[in-house]
């Protein structure tokens, strides 16, 4: 079920790109970073194929992928800021948000602060849900903004450069990232039921 899902959005964000070019990874990009989990692997990693192939411009997909996620993931912590906690919760369920996923973002922003919101731009899940947290908190909007696009420049132009140099090879690195995917699901299952677990024993009357 969770491979068939996975290679759905995989055929939708190479579709997207093949129809409109740069706009469509920038396009795809926000939906990414406004805590929507379509595969970032797979827009750049296609991005620096099509641009192997002569389609696209290699600094304009990179370009397209940084604007797109700096958008996304602004349009993320507004919605983090005004709505709060309670807001994304009600409406997250519309596109995959659940609680676990917000735990594990909040979890990192306040062990790790700002810099979680730079480091996070190279971890499945983090990185599509860091800029909520941020949001909450209240982090100040300039230095969210250097750190978002500090963030994404090297991992946006590392896998557009391996699409690049790979080209009609591009989707063995993603089969590759695909199991990093799969274990930070399982560990983000993990850490909801220790979560779950550390809420019923606090609840519970001592004796």
């Amino acid at each position: 079920m969770l491979h068939s899902i996975i290679e759905g959005l995989q055929n939708f964000v190479m579709t997207l790109i093949d129809l409109f070019g740069h706009w469509g990874i920038f396009w795809a990009m926000v939906i990414e970073s406004v805590c929507i989990p379509l595969p970032s692997e797979v827009v750049m990693l296609f991005g620096g194929f099509m641009a192997e192939a002569g389609d696209l411009n290699f600094w304009l997909v990179v370009f397209a992928g940084i604007a797109g996620n700096l958008v996304g993931s602004l349009i993320a912590y507004y919605i983090g800021k005004f709505g709060g906690r309670a807001l994304v919760l009600k409406f997250g369920k519309y596109i995959f948000l659940n609680v676990g996923h917000l735990d594990l973002a909040e979890h990192w922003f306040q062990k790790y602060g700002a810099s979680a919101v730079f480091f996070g731009r190279i971890l499945p899940v983090i990185r599509t849900f860091i800029s909520l947290p941020a949001g909450i908190a209240k982090m100040n909007i300039w230095k969210f903004v250097i750190y978002t696009i500090l963030g994404c420049i090297p991992w946006n132009i590392f896998l557009t450069y391996l699409g690049y140099k790979l080209g009609a090879n591009w989707s063995v690195v993603e089969q590759y990232t695909r199991p990093i995917s799969y274990a930070m699901l399982a560990l983000l299952v993990i850490i909801v039921i220790y979560l779950i677990v550390k809420i019923v024993k606090k609840r519970k009357p001592t004796a």
